[in-house]
């Protein structure tokens, strides 16, 4: 697999909010930094195997 730059920052609520900028709208969250860097991983997984599925191309966003 590729590899992707992740941001991490603490969410208001708790937890941590982790984004893939080079994928538009791959954000999701975790309670550690290290829930939300697993859940990044599973996020940047299903992103591309989604763009694959309905034909779509890789644009990255860098």
């Amino acid at each position: 697999m590729a590899r992707f730059i992740v941001y991490l920052e603490p969410a208001e609520e708790g937890g941590y909010i982790a984004s893939a900028p080079a994928l538009p709208g791959c954000v999701t969250q975790g309670e550690t930094k290290e829930e939300a860097l697993a859940m990044a991983e599973d996020a940047i997984r299903g992103y591309i195997e989604s763009l694959k599925k309905h034909g779509e191309p890789l644009t990255l966003w860098l």
